[in-house]
């Protein structure tokens, strides 16, 4: 059995995924720092999970090599 290229992929995609997605939520920080602190921690809250959903599908394809289950 050979190892498949879709689990080192699939880390390399991981890693753009977060770290484009540190850099936008970072760009919006001086906006965001104007904002109740209240709000602000709504905002990085939800920022915080939300890089999460693609990662199921890429998940997925890295250990069956489909994005959707049959």
């Amino acid at each position: 059995m050979t190892p498949s290229w879709r689990k080192p992929a699939g880390v390399f995609a991981i890693l753009a995924i977060i770290t484009i997605w540190a850099v936008l939520v970072a760009s919006l920080s001086g906006l965001v720092g104007g904002w109740h602190w209240v709000v602000q921690a709504i905002f990085y809250l939800v920022a915080g999970l939300a890089w999460i959903t693609p990662m199921r599908p890429l998940l997925q394809w890295m250990e069956t090599g489909r994005w959707k289950s049959s």
